[in-house]
């Protein structure tokens, strides 16, 4: 250990809080995923006309975290919104070049993920 680095003791206000979410695994303890790891997974909903539409046969868009997959988006919605996904579907949208006030850009890339319901659950985004 050299001079400059100094010890931290952990403490019950700088861990997250663990939350148990129920995924058929192995072992138990892997199940505790934080709070903030399922807030960061989910970027924002994605609110469109197409995405309206969506929503009125159960399919809901959100823009997710380019390293999300769907297993941490389906525990993300269930932990947040309390609802159980039936079905999951990513979107990557490459970015895009672009003609912006007559200067060559670049329309930042997106990756979106369609969340299923069952019948019966609902989430509301507004």
């Amino acid at each position: 250990m050299s001079i400059f680095t100094k010890k931290t003791k952990k403490t019950a206000e700088t861990e997250p809080k663990k939350v148990k979410v129920a995924v058929a695994r192995k072992s138990g303890d892997k199940d505790a995923v934080s709070m903030s790891e399922l807030a960061s997974v989910l970027v924002r909903p994605h609110v469109t006309e197409k995405a309206a539409l969506l929503a009125e046969k159960n399919t809901y868009v959100f823009e997710v975290a380019p390293h999300s997959n769907k297993i941490t988006i389906a525990k993300a919605v269930s932990a947040l919104y309390g609802v159980k996904p039936i079905r999951v579907n990513i979107i990557n949208l490459p970015r895009t070049r672009a003609l912006i006030r007559g200067k060559m850009g670049v329309k930042a890339g997106v990756r979106k993920a369609l969340v299923t319901l069952g019948k019966g659950d609902k989430i509301e985004l507004i």
